[in-house]
């Protein structure tokens, strides 16, 4: 018999809304420790809404988020980073005008790190070091996407939280964000991966949670997936 797998993230009972508008409803979720959980489902279904209700840039109204023990709610948005959370939005945000260079410093300054952690995050991602003096702004679609989550790896987490990172990618961009997942996960970061497109990601991720209506409606592990997709045609309306 296996042993419960130690939990990194736990959400209970999560609702959110926007202005007087719920779109989380007593969302439960758990990620284990150093695995990849990957959230489907439709547009507008609440997946970006949940990665930013962990960052506290959504208040919730009720519920509990805990990373490692810890509660997440209430704090405030700037403090949950330091709390060992990273967040690499949908769209990237990086410091056009700035250089790869300095967004990485930014990064750094987060949570005090220093010249083992960018050397460590530049040994992942070994095209940024030879583009350390550009200006990010003038990178690839797949070089930005490398840079926001090298910026975000800064702060070494114990959870990294993507929202589509595939988006708009060649192909042999997406293959090197999935192997920079998988070896993320070897290292220990529990992931939560939003994305669009199955496909994508399904060869880096240990299970799946679909969510409808602001709520996670199922739970699967990958390989029950693989063997039957049907929950993906039920829930996001592709298969």
């Amino acid at each position: 018999m296996t042993q419960p797998r130690a939990e990194a993230l736990t959400i209970s009972g999560l609702d959110c809304f926007y202005g007087e508008v719920q779109v989380l409803y007593g969302l439960d979720l758990v990620l284990n420790k150093g695995e990849v959980l990957c959230l489907f489902g439709r547009n507008g279904a609440g997946k970006t809404t949940t990665l930013k209700a962990i960052m506290g840039l959504v208040p919730s109204r009720a519920g509990s988020i805990r990373v490692d023990g810890r509660e997440l709610t209430g704090l405030p948005a700037h403090d949950v980073p330091k709390a060992g959370v990273a967040y690499v939005p949908q769209g990237r945000r990086l410091f056009a005008e700035m250089t790869v260079a300095e967004n990485i410093e930014i990064g750094l300054m987060a949570r005090g790190k220093g010249k083992a952690t960018r050397e460590n995050v530049l040994e992942l991602f070994p095209l940024l070091r030879q583009r350390l003096r550009q200006s990010s702004g003038t990178l690839s679609g797949g070089e930005q996407q490398m840079l926001a989550m090298a910026r975000a790896l800064c702060l070494e987490p114990q959870v990294l939280l993507l929202d589509e990172p595939t988006e708009g990618l060649m192909p042999s961009m997406i293959a090197k964000i999935r192997e920079t997942v998988a070896k993320l996960r070897v290292s220990g970061v529990s992931t939560i991966l939003v994305e669009q497109r199955v496909d994508a990601v399904l060869s880096v991720a240990d299970r799946v949670s679909f969510i409808e209506n602001g709520r996670n409606r199922e739970t699967v592990d990958v390989e029950k997936l693989r063997a039957d997709p049907s929950a993906v045609r039920r829930y996001v309306g592709v298969g």
